[in-house]
């Protein structure tokens, strides 16, 4: 089968930084099926794993990124009884194993969901990997409560994840969201994913606070953890909860938050796949919820562009779209 993927970490510019080869076609064992790959999307995951897992070094079998995708199974593993062959599924796959950006995938069932069944391969594959890291931050980490009436600030509200995190928010919850954004498109774009406040990120504490909240009861940050801590410790309420999915580059000082107790947690999608969790198929009933949700007209597709075509042109422009840090929305390419 054919494939794209990579054998050394170059800028997204080099000949090289991403290649098409031929492989051998996955054979389902187990809780894995095997998935014909109709489309896929970028996630700012993809960029970073290309650019930093093979740095001054040349992997003996290239790498296949991938990190959304949408597709039939083709076949199914002896363990697996939740689907059968024919059945359209989406997932946001596992991190540690070569992804979607190839004719057919591997992917253990149990991370996998029916997909929506009233938006396109294109609409419906941008909102795994986003959904679920939005799902598992607010419901999983932070534990917040469907019925309570808080505040959230999302600080990255244009980005995938915080247009899908605003979406379920009102959806599910009687959170009044504050998204962040610095530009006229994309602080419409929050709005239109149903932000109830928009601030700007660049000046955090002074805007949220000319909004008129004093502090707020969550923070989910996409953006920099660095650069906001020192505002997120002053706008968090007391007894409040941060979550962040940003890795830091340098230190930061968590003393901030001891004098009002303040819960500090981190997000990573790809937890229970990794770790193979004993609650790993929560991943596929979340995706089920957000099939529902979509079916149900209560939350929509976050996919602003559409690239077509499954060769390594196509993928270089998602990925250089991605790295400019001005996309909004997803990007996904249609094989």
């Amino acid at each position: 089968m054919k494939a794209i993927g990579f054998k050394t970490s170059h800028k997204i510019g080099h000949e090289d930084s991403l290649i098409e080869f031929e492989t051998s076609k996955p054979l389902a064992k187990g809780f894995d099926i095997v998935v014909k790959v109709n489309a896929v999307s970028m996630n700012p995951v993809d960029t970073k794993v290309r650019a930093n897992t093979a740095k001054d070094t040349v992997l003996e079998n290239p790498k296949v990124l991938g990190y959304d995708g949408i597709g039939i199974v083709e076949s199914i593993g002896d363990d697996v009884s939740n689907f059968k062959i024919g059945d359209r599924v989406f997932y946001a796959g596992d991190v540690t194993k070569n992804g979607s950006n190839s004719e057919f995938q591997l992917i253990d069932s149990r991370i996998v969901a029916l997909a929506p069944t009233t938006i396109n391969d294109e609409e419906a594959v941008v909102l795994p990997l986003t959904s679920l890291t939005a799902w598992e931050a607010m419901f999983d980490r932070m534990n917040i409560k469907k019925d309570k009436k808080k505040t959230i600030l999302i600080i990255g509200g244009a980005g995938g994840v915080g247009s899908i995190a605003t979406q379920i928010a009102k959806a599910t919850t009687e959170l009044t969201v504050i998204a962040t954004a610095s530009r006229e498109e994309t602080s419409t774009w929050c709005k239109d994913m149903g932000a109830d406040v928009v601030v700007n990120h660049r000046d955090l504490l002074t805007s949220v606070r000319e909004a008129g909240f004093q502090y707020v009861d969550y923070i989910f940050n996409l953006a920099d953890t660095k650069i906001h801590w020192d505002a997120m410790a002053e706008l968090i309420a007391p007894q409040g909860k941060i979550c962040s999915i940003v890795d830091t580059t340098e230190p930061i000082d968590i003393n901030k938050l001891k004098p009002k107790s303040v819960t500090f947690i981190w997000e990573f999608m790809f937890t229970r796949a990794m770790f193979n969790t004993e609650d790993i198929r929560e991943q596929s009933n979340i995706l089920s919820q957000i099939a529902s949700l979509i079916d149900e007209g209560k939350i929509k597709t976050t996919l602003s562009k559409t690239i077509k075509g499954f060769n390594v042109k196509s993928l270089k422009e998602a990925h250089e779209l991605t790295e400019s840090g001005k996309n909004i929305g997803k990007i996904a390419i249609k094989f």
